[in-house]
């Protein structure tokens, strides 16, 4: 078996063993490695690269929005709506332009939201915090 087989293995292990609250973190993990993925197309003015990337992106948003309970999740997921849509729009429009400065804020964005669902994640994993009803 070669390491791309195995660390395929992982990954799904990894997905299909998480808890709903981790799968939201791999999620913006995930979108932040199509979008820096995105940045580095763009740079190197790959077209191909850069669409399938920043398609990718959109969709693992797109799914993130999609599993947004409004009325259990309240006024945070109504404020991740409008961040969710905020940042597909965002997406769109550096994917036209080819803004990397922009795409660049935008994986900062990514980051720190990211780095708040992982710190939540870890919480509601341990039992320390009540289930995060906006995600998954």
């Amino acid at each position: 078996m070669t390491y791309p087989s195995r660390a395929t293995q992982y990954r799904e292990l990894q997905v299909l063993s998480a808890s709903p609250a981790r799968l939201t973190v791999l999620l913006f993990e995930h979108l932040e490695v199509v979008l820096r993925r995105a940045q580095t197309a763009i740079k190197n003015n790959q077209v191909e690269l850069r669409v399938e990337n920043m398609g990718k992106a959109r969709e693992i948003v797109s799914e993130l929005l999609g599993t947004l309970d409004i009325e259990r999740g309240g006024d945070i997921a109504l404020d991740l709506s409008m961040l969710y849509g905020f940042l597909l729009s965002e997406m769109v429009d550096v994917g036209i332009r080819r803004d990397v400065v922009r795409l660049g804020r935008l994986i900062g964005i990514v980051n720190t939201i990211s780095g708040a669902f992982a710190i939540a994640a870890a919480e509601v994993d341990a039992g320390r915090a009540p289930q995060l009803a906006a995600s998954a």
